[in-house]
């Protein structure tokens, strides 16, 4: 049987531990300093992680404290039970000595981590009793652990191929001799979506009094919202969306001056490759999943007893009013004065 630990187990000399977060880019992201926190505390222990898909294997591809890395995609390829219990062999086999379990909700997961049984487990409990950021919500459930934090900082851990890659695509457009500002216009939640036209007048601000370059960024699923505003700015930014790797758009984020976006992915991956962000948020709450670490910014609209709802549906009379009343010049104001500021040294 496992064993839960509590605050007098932190003589723990497991060498072998297994994370299990199957969640979305920035739920992961936000896992990191956790993972780097583990790793200064048990320097020798081997740690492997088990994502939600494949392609949020590389997130942790060239991650130095990671050893391998799971995949339960249960909307996927582990739907049916004989999957499922392919995968529980598979963990059976590596003999862990502690699961940590963020994703406590899912029988599934709990399914899983009986394949490391008997071994010691550490459960997520989400703090319900005030409002905290997700990572230091995340740390607290190593605290019995021994584990101090390594600071707050997110990590997304880059090649020299994908750096390549993003120099290789701002030569030639001729993006190295004057500021790029990213523009991510997508969220898998729309009331987390500022809306096209805005996106488009900022764009083209940005081109005429700053003589900047804009790019639009995000997944696929973004295409059309990146097109919307191409099609309404005069100033025609370069759409990059849904042509990258997640590396790939990690180097592009980290060369690019700046990043504008709502509460999701790309938000978290730009403050994890040490690039500023002006994040726009409405329902979502910025204590709790704003952008971590120094020199980024939130902006929310004035005066609007609604928000944070924390919601994914919009249920007020003006529908999205919080999203509405962030203007293109409180974005662009926001914007100056951090290029004038000039981006932070990485660390």
């Amino acid at each position: 049987m496992p064993t839960l630990l509590d605050k007098d187990s932190v003589n723990l000399k497991s060498q072998h531990f297994l994370i299990i977060k199957p969640g979305a880019m920035g739920d992961l992201l936000q896992l990191t300093p956790t993972i780097r926190a583990l790793h200064t505390r048990f320097p020798s222990a081997r740690i492997d992680i088990m994502v939600g898909n494949s392609a949020s294997i590389d997130l942790f591809r060239h991650h130095p404290a990671i050893s391998d890395i799971l995949v339960f995609d249960r909307r996927g390829e582990h739907r049916s039970f004989r999957a499922l219990l392919s995968l529980w062999r598979q963990i059976r086999k590596q003999s862990y000595d502690l699961v940590i379990n963020f994703q406590r909700s899912n029988l599934k997961t709990w399914f899983l981590t009986s394949a490391a049984f008997p071994c010691r487990i550490l459960i997520y409990h989400k703090t319900r009793a005030k409002v905290i950021h997700a990572v230091q919500d995340h740390l607290k459930t190593v605290e019995p652990l021994g584990v101090s934090p390594d600071g707050e900082e997110l990590d997304l851990c880059l090649d020299d191929v994908n750096r390549s890659y993003a120099t290789a695509l701002f030569e030639s457009h001729g993006l190295d001799s004057r500021p790029v500002i990213a523009l991510n216009p997508g969220a898998s939640h729309p009331v987390n979506r500022w809306c096209t036209a805005q996106f488009a007048a900022l764009a083209d601000r940005f081109s005429a009094e700053l003589g900047a370059a804009v790019i639009i960024v995000g997944g696929g699923g973004d295409s059309a919202l990146a097109h919307d505003i191409d099609r309404l700015s005069n100033s025609h930014p370069l759409v990059i969306t849904g042509t990258t790797t997640l590396l790939q758009l990690g180097a592009i984020l980290e060369k690019s001056s700046l990043l504008i976006s709502g509460d999701t992915g790309p938000m978290h991956m730009a403050t994890a490759v040490r690039t500023p962000v002006i994040a726009l948020f409405g329902a979502a709450d910025p204590e709790r999943t704003g952008p971590v670490g120094a020199g980024n910014r939130v902006i929310q609209a004035d005066n609007l007893a609604c928000i944070p709802c924390r919601s994914r549906v919009c249920k007020a009379e003006i529908q999205m009013e919080c999203m509405e009343r962030i203007t293109v010049g409180m974005v662009f104001k926001a914007a100056k004065e951090m290029l004038d500021r000039g981006k932070p040294c990485a660390s």
